[in-house]
């Protein structure tokens, strides 16, 4: 059974669709939307507040200045309100395309950048949205846990680390674990690019811990430090920046 394995498609349709085209079923690991690609200025906050405010903002962001940052993008658009509502009408058309280009069966969950709920709205049968929860696909058995853990940036997908330890745990023994982010390991958190430590989970530490999965599949940090290694017997395996690669990780049964 061909499985392939995506996170951090952030918008890449086109290259979703090519890599549907070969597969049995596909896991995805989160961030389905575009919010702000850094390298080319270009997303769904560009096209409600602007290029400019957004600029400022993400350099604002950079120093660590949250607050301002958001106050920076505010100063761009006469409404709040409206600002929000314009960007889950265009969060929910690029979901659209998304979720059309995904094959049968596609397992889903989100990532701290996604718009939860709005994603749910998309599952339909032969795409299931899997959060906190297992199932069977080629003869082993996979865990899904959805989200980021709260941060300064309070984006949508993000939970309280209780919330999201508790997901894991419910899971029980697993195959694979796939969840959005990493472990929480330096080199698995640290991305090269953006020379910054991004969220872990010492949570996934415990639970690899405790059930020893085969394999723990994870996206989040776009240029990690370490893409692939061990955790005691368990293979951890950051499946890759679709956005920027547009190749799958195809996986490897039991």
């Amino acid at each position: 059974m061909r499985i392939k394995v995506i996170s951090d498609l952030h918008g890449a349709v086109e290259a979703l669709r090519r890599e549907a085209r070969d597969c049995d079923a596909m896991l995805v690991l989160g961030d389905l939307i575009n919010v702000i690609d850094y390298h080319t200025m270009e997303g769904l906050l560009v096209e409600v507040f602007g290029r400019e405010p957004v600029a400022e903002a993400v350099g604002l962001r950079a120093s660590g200045r949250y607050e301002e940052a958001r106050q920076a993008m505010r100063r761009g658009v006469g409404d709040d309100l409206e600002a929000r509502s314009r960007y889950v009408e265009l969060a929910t058309a690029e979901y659209e395309r998304v979720f059309e280009a995904f094959p049968e069966p596609t397992y889903v969950t989100y990532g701290n950048v996604d718009l939860p709920e709005v994603l749910r709205s998309f599952a339909r049968p032969g795409v299931e949205i899997v959060d906190g929860g297992a199932f069977e696909l080629g003869g082993e058995r996979f865990g899904m846990v959805g989200g980021g853990l709260i941060t300064p940036m309070n984006v949508p997908g993000e939970v309280p680390e209780d919330e999201y330890d508790a997901k894991l745990e419910g899971l029980g023994p697993v195959d694979v674990v796939c969840t959005h982010i990493p472990p929480r390991i330096p080199w698995y958190v640290y991305d090269v690019l953006g020379h910054r430590f991004e969220p872990g989970s010492e949570g996934l530490i415990r639970y690899i811990r405790r059930h020893g999965p085969r394999r723990a599949y994870f996206g989040h940090v776009h240029q990690p430090l370490t893409p692939r290694g061990h955790l005691w017997e368990t293979e951890l395996i950051n499946v890759g920046h679709f956005r920027g690669s547009g190749r799958a990780f195809i996986h490897e049964g039991g």
